[in-house]
């Protein structure tokens, strides 16, 4: 691995990210905002250290990044990139510990929405702005971003591109990464001003509609509000995101595909879109009907909107709430508890194992069932028309494997900071799962402040792996990755 390719390639993202921070920059010096001087001060910090790092690798050719350095370098810039983005907080002291501004980062990237900071309402809006665009920038990759403005990486962008990108299957929409990418943001911004537009037509103020909208196609879930979607307790506003967080659970091939055929058959033929659909629609009417039984809420409507919109806002791994679902019944609590590990399909901003991986488990069990009864049946295993290859299957059944060692060990470790047992668990998969709020003091009325700085730091490690699907992260950790050593020059 030649270390010069990836910390040019670091180097060139701190810039970027830094670049972005000029946004936020520009909105607090104009509301003369107490946090200017933290983004000035972030802004230089970032731009001197990546220009460092960006010199360090000069002379490479970046055209022909290897595998082993494209997976170094997506895992290492998420963590370059919240290292930068998370000093205004730190500065401006939201964070008081650099802990704590580390992880209200990386929980933005990883579009988490997990947070730490307290009073959300009296940060500075410049801050809060910065907060919403790091999870709209994480949502659709920030080596995405970076693939549609370096075209120099040419063949590596590929490596870099299946390094990120969620799924079982990458998916090219062109034939070159750096154009697919390009057609991913413009979708991807396309429904952020679709929502913005919709959400101030219903009366909703601009920096909310544009930070809540951001929040939702990101499926990040961070809200300038303490109290997220249920500031407004507003039926018009909850129905809206609810309908965008499910459209951004889809794989935005399909939404590609609908835009371009304009026609919505590309859905309804997508077996793993048809299944997506079912779980959050049976799981929606079976909260609801808890909601009903236990008459936790006063109407039907009322039982739907809320059980249809934290269903979905949880198994998309967005984590915006519209009520305390801790006071809800334990049944509709249960169901909650299990979105957490679901999440949206392949090719979308959302977490979790993925629909698609959940089908394939699905049909490998029944396929299994059915070979007791015909051990010589072939049986191939098929996902609509087409049938799966083994190394789909064996992926997928070691992914299954590889999330429950992490979600156990990470437990382990939280358990050595946190006492109470259920509230570990809950944190760990919401993090582990990008989902953001979990149970107990990490529920809908609580954050994790609380948590110990050593938790925090195990935290923001689980995001990394829950955003890049384990292999790229703990691959790094892996003998067989640094067999052939380490090349500092740049040849």
């Amino acid at each position: 691995m030649r270390v010069c390719v990836v910390v040019r390639f670091l180097g060139f993202l701190m810039i970027v990210i830094s670049l972005w921070m000029i946004c936020p920059f520009v909105y607090a010096v104009s509301n003369a905002g107490e946090d200017t001087v933290p983004f000035a001060l972030s802004i230089g910090i970032g731009i001197f250290s990546g220009a460092v790092l960006y010199f360090l690798g000069r002379g490479v050719d970046m055209s022909k990044m290897r595998a082993r350095e494209a997976m170094a370098s997506v895992a290492l810039s998420w963590i370059a990139a919240s290292a930068v983005s998370g000093l205004p907080y730190f500065f401006h002291g939201s964070a008081p510990t650099y802990a704590d501004a580390f992880f209200e980062a990386m929980s933005g990237f990883t579009t988490t929405g997990s947070t730490i900071l307290q009073d959300i309402d009296a940060v500075p809006r410049g801050l809060l702005l910065w907060r919403g665009l790091t999870h709209w920038l994480g949502g659709m990759g920030i080596i995405v971003l970076t693939l549609t403005m370096m075209p120099i990486l040419g063949v590596g962008g590929f490596n870099l591109f299946t390094a990120e990108v969620p799924g079982v299957v990458h998916e090219k929409i062109t034939p070159r990464v750096r154009q697919t990418a390009v057609i991913l943001w413009l979708i991807y911004i396309g429904l952020t001003l679709i929502q913005t537009i919709i959400l101030l037509l219903g009366g909703m103020g601009i920096f909310d509609a544009i930070t809540h909208a951001m929040g939702t196609i990101s499926t990040g879930g961070f809200s300038p509000h303490d109290e997220s979607m249920a500031y407004f307790d507003n039926a018009f506003y909850d129905w809206v995101v609810t309908f965008f967080m499910f459209i951004s659970g889809a794989n935005f091939v399909l939404h590609y595909q609908a835009i371009r055929g304009r026609s919505l058959r590309s859905f309804f033929r997508d077996p793993e879109f048809a299944f997506y659909f079912l779980c959050v629609l049976s799981l929606s009417l079976l909260t609801s009907l808890g909601l009903y039984m236990s008459g936790t809420s006063e109407s039907i409507h009322q039982c739907l909107r809320h059980g249809a919109f934290q269903v979905t806002s949880l198994i998309t791994t967005t984590g915006f709430v519209t009520t305390n679902y801790e006071i809800w019944p334990f049944f509709s609590q249960s169901l909650l508890f299990v979105c957490l590990f679901l999440g949206g399909c392949a090719g979308s901003t959302s977490g979790g194992i993925k629909q698609i991986r959940l089908l394939i488990l699905f049909r490998h069990a029944a396929r299994q069932l059915t070979r007791i009864l015909n051990p010589r049946a072939v049986l191939p295993l098929r996902i609509g028309k087409k049938a799966m290859d083994l190394d789909a299957i064996s992926s997928t059944l070691a992914f299954f494997g590889l999330y429950l060692l992490v979600f156990v060990v990470g437990i382990f470790g939280i358990t050595l900071f946190e006492p109470d047992f259920f509230t570990a668990i809950s944190g760990v998969a919401a993090t582990l799962g990008n989902v953001g709020p979990g149970f107990g003091t990490l529920g809908a009325a609580g954050n994790f402040a609380s948590q110990a700085a050593g938790a925090k730091w195990i935290y923001s490690f689980l995001m990394l792996c829950g955003r890049l699907e384990l292999y790229t992260v703990l691959i790094l950790f892996s003998r067989p990755y640094w067999n052939e050593g380490v090349i500092l020059s740049k040849d």
